[in-house]
This record gives C-alpha cells, sequence and structure tokens, in this order.
C-alpha cells in the first residue's frame, strides 16, 4: 500500500474533506476525523472502536497495532502502510469512516468485504 493510493480511498468515502491536522494529512466527515497518515512513518492512524482495534490487531498483527498512549485505548489504531493490502486497508478504511460518519450517510456507500 502506498500513500496515494491510502490518500485516494480515504478521498473515496462520501462527504470526506482533507485538511491538516498537526501537520499531518487527516480526513474527516462532517467534522470529524477517522484517518490521518503520517507519511514518514508509512502509517495510516485510523478511528476503530476498541473491539474492532482488537479483533482486527489479533487477525493481522503485523498490520494492526493500537496507538501506544490513551488515544489507543479508545480506539485509535496504526495501520502499517509497507505490510497491508489494498483490500484490507480499504476494509479498515471503511471501518473508520462509518464509526464516524452521521447515520444518515451510510446508505451511500456499500460496506467492502474484508
Amino acid at each position: 500500500m502506498d500513500l496515494a493510493t491510502a490518500r485516494s480511498m480515504a478521498l473515496d468515502m462520501p462527504g470526506t474533506l482533507e485538511r491538516l491536522h498537526h501537520g499531518r494529512p487527516s480526513y474527516s466527515v462532517k467534522k470529524k476525523i477517522f484517518m490521518t497518515l503520517w507519511p514518514d512513518q508509512l502509517l495510516a492512524v485510523v478511528k476503530f472502536t476498541p473491539q474492532q482495534q482488537q479483533e482486527l490487531g489479533d487477525e493481522y498483527p503485523d498490520q494492526f497495532a493500537p496507538v501506544p498512549n490513551k488515544w489507543g485505548i479508545h480506539g485509535w489504531t496504526h495501520i502499517h502502510l509497507e505490510v497491508t493490502s489494498d483490500r484490507l486497508f480499504r476494509y479498515a478504511t471503511d471501518l473508520a469512516w462509518r464509526n464516524v460518519a452521521p447515520k444518515w450517510i451510510l446508505p451511500t456507500r456499500q460496506a467492502p468485504p474484508k
């Protein structure tokens, strides 16, 4: 997974805007961030529920890890782009987007398979 593809997938989500957040590109819907890219570290940070974080981290330990601070406890999760497939990244991006998107916009996008 490369940064350009990650950015494109984030912007593909309905209602998404790209802005800088602490000097890094972030992606939000209705002012709620669901993903931030960390270009220098080849990471994406996404908003999962703690349960989603646990499940994906258990299934794909080389690709998903909790952010190592209080943010991680609340579901914020690192995705290691260099070892993540496009398909799994799209699934993770969709999950993160659904976690923050308003309910009325959810039917505008069909969930991708894992």
